[in-house]
């Protein structure tokens, strides 16, 4: 090759477009490593080996520790609750919603979180937001008591604004075999003992953002606090009490109370034949869900299948285990009650048959 046709390449090197021009900045990527290193390094357990950085999170599980172990999965995202925090500048709460969205739909098997993992995109990187949400979920992490083992955040310029982002995570659980809850196990004359939520959770956002558009959220519109604030509420992570109850008293399902409420889930748990009582009158709203019934208006009817309506989980068991139910929650700071009962099908009431007013 002559000089001469070595130039006119050279050139076209030097002036062609890079990475960077297209809006991915791989320098503020890797700058992102060492400030997510410290939040996943909290969430370590002993089965975990490796570090950050490789191209898959590596998990030594041990199946002698079980007779018959069998791995549970689950994906899940926080939906538009994350715009909400984009325009309050609130990073650090939605990871734990990320997370207590997967391993609570997980722990309803009976299955013991193991591990996580998470999927950041955003229009432009950012690395000290990017490390506020792996700060969010390296603590929904810890509060479930799994591994954060791997992740991917992913710059897309031009699909998103440059401070729009969006969460998406995978987790896997285990639990015996012989242990998986579920509808074969509830029968009629079984109660049904709920579980207080922390507000929203993360379903019916977009019902949410609609009655709030246009609101100052900083203010608190006769709430008790900055709207915004109540809005952000992280939701609930039940795992630990949950493994608890197991331990303590016999159960025969669970329900996690997400997007359809207590009529679109709890019919998931129940087999043919059976229906549930649930006397919503055993326990008090929630100024928040009061507030956006009457603010939207929202008809009760529509909450109900809107919003948690301020139960998050719900424990189908024996009568003769709710009173001790109840109290074992109760020591793992989980608010709990004997809201219904399991009986036999009619032709004249719903498969979810809720008694009291909104």
């Amino acid at each position: 090759m002559t000089d001469a046709d070595h130039e006119p390449r050279e050139s076209a090197a030097r002036s062609g477009l890079r990475y960077a021009d297209a809006g991915v900045d791989l320098a503020a990527a890797d700058a992102s490593i060492p400030l997510i290193a410290e939040q996943v390094a909290r969430t370590r357990r002993p089965e975990v080996l490796g570090s950050i950085g490789g191209f898959g999170g590596l998990f030594a599980f041990d199946p002698t520790r079980y007779r018959e172990p069998v791995l549970v999965s689950g994906t899940d995202g926080v939906g538009t609750k994350v715009d909400l925090a984009r325009q309050l500048g609130r990073l650090d709460t939605v990871g734990i919603d990320l997370v207590a969205m997967v391993v609570d739909d997980l722990v309803v098997t009976g299955a013991e979180p193991l591990f996580f993992n998470d999927y950041i995109s955003v229009g432009q990187l950012d690395p000290g937001r990017v490390a506020r949400l792996v700060a969010g979920i390296a603590e929904g992490c810890v509060r479930a008591g799994c591994a954060l083992v791997g992740g991917e955040t992913a710059e897309h310029p031009g699909l998103l604004g440059p401070d729009e982002f969006d969460l998406a995570g995978f987790g896997v659980g285990v639990v015996e075999r012989d242990a998986v809850l579920g509808p074969d196990r509830v029968v009629a004359g079984d109660v049904v003992v709920a579980m207080a939520s922390s507000g929203l959770h993360a379903n019916g956002y977009s019902l949410v953002r609609r009655i709030v558009d246009g609101l100052d959220l900083s203010a608190s519109h006769g709430l008790s606090a900055p709207l915004g604030e109540v809005l952000l509420e992280p939701t609930a992570i039940y795992t630990r009490p949950l493994l608890a109850l197991l331990e303590a008293v016999e159960v025969h399902a669970l329900c996690h109370v997400t997007g359809g409420g207590i009529p679109g889930n709890l019919p998931r748990v129940l087999p043919a034949g059976l229906a549930a009582t649930v006397d919503v009158d055993t326990w008090t709203r929630g100024e928040v869900f009061h507030w956006l019934a009457d603010r939207g208006p929202v008809a009760p009817a529509d909450m109900w299948d809107a919003f948690n309506c301020g139960v998050g989980m719900v424990a189908v068991l024996p009568a003769a285990a709710a009173e001790a139910a109840v109290s074992t929650l109760a020591e793992h700071d989980v608010d709990a009650w004997i809201a219904g009962t399991i009986h036999d099908l009619t032709t004249d009431r719903p498969r979810i048959h809720l008694t009291g007013t909104f």
